[in-house]
C-alpha cells in the first residue's frame, strides 16, 4: 500500500496572525515619580523641576517608558505631564501607567497600524500559544481590527482551531 500523507494544514488558504510580532521589542523602562517625593510623601514643584532638568534623559533613549508612581502618595496631574515633556523627545512612547499598560498601549497602537488590504477576504487564524503572554487587549484588538475585512477570523493553531466570525 503506497499511503502518501498529505499536510492540509500547510496546503490550506490560512494566515496566521503571531501577536508575539507586534509585542516591544525595545527596551521598557519605568519612570517612578517616588524617586522625586520629599520624604517619600510629597511632591515640592520648584524641587521636583530642578530635579527633572538635572535627570540624564539619555537613559530612556528609543525606550518604551511608563510614567508611575509606586509610593502611596498624591500627585498633581502636571507633575506625569512634566515628566511626559522631558521623556517625548528621547523616548520610542511614553504613557502613564505600569508596564502592563505601557505593553498593552504599544500592542493597542501597532495593531490599529496594520494594513488590513493583505487579509481582505481572506481566512485568519490568530495563534493562541507561545513564548511571550499576550494580554488579552491585543485579541480583542485585532479581532476588531480584521472582522470588517476577513472572511473568517479563528483562534489556535492551524491544527486546532476555534471559530470567531465567518462571513455570511
Amino acid at each position: 500500500m503506497n499511503d502518501v500523507i498529505v499536510n492540509k494544514v500547510a496546503e490550506s488558504s490560512l494566515i496566521t496572525i503571531d501577536l508575539e510580532e507586534y509585542y516591544p521589542k525595545e527596551e521598557i523602562k519605568i519612570f517612578d515619580l517616588k524617586d522625586f517625593l520629599f520624604m517619600g510623601l510629597i511632591l515640592k514643584e520648584k524641587e521636583y523641576r530642578t530635579a527633572l532638568q538635572q535627570t540624564d534623559w539619555s537613559i530612556y533613549e528609543n525606550k518604551y517608558v511608563a510614567i508611575t508612581c509606586t509610593a502611596d502618595a498624591i500627585i498633581p496631574m502636571w507633575a506625569n505631564m512634566l515628566a511626559a515633556s522631558y521623556l517625548q523627545p528621547v523616548a520610542k512612547n511614553v504613557v502613564f501607567g505600569d508596564e502592563k499598560k505601557l505593553i498593552e498601549t504599544v500592542l493597542q497602537k501597532t495593531i490599529d497600524a496594520i494594513d488590513v488590504t493583505d487579509y481582505t477576504d481572506k481566512r485568519i487564524v490568530v495563534k493562541g500559544c507561545g513564548e511571550v503572554s499576550i494580554p488579552e487587549v491585543a485579541y480583542v484588538a485585532i479581532t476588531n481590527k480584521l472582522r470588517p475585512v476577513v472572511k473568517s477570523i479563528m483562534y489556535g493553531e492551524p491544527c486546532s482551531t476555534v471559530p470567531i466570525y465567518k462571513k455570511k
